[in-house]
């Protein structure tokens, strides 16, 4: 799997930043060391986007929401 294409790694630094992996473990209620195992592909469970969608529509509403605050601000 190409790194673009790796959706916990990917997701990971669009959620956190570079120091993505226990940030995420927290949200995902796993340890760090879990996580650390999937970015490496071991016991990487099966469901992992659907475990990491939650979060990601999660930080695109709260991003809409502020867009939609600049905007009007933007508009006065």
């Amino acid at each position: 799997m190409d790194c673009k294409d790796d959706i916990l790694k990917v997701a990971g630094e669009a959620l956190y930043g570079r120091q993505w992996q226990t940030p995420l473990s927290r949200d995902l209620g796993v340890t760090d060391r879990t996580v650390r195992n999937w970015a490496i592909g071991v016991n990487r469970p099966l469901d992992l986007a659907e475990r990491i969608l939650p979060l990601l529509r999660a930080r695109s509403e709260h991003l809409t929401h502020i867009i939609a605050l600049a905007e009007r601000l933007k508009h006065r």
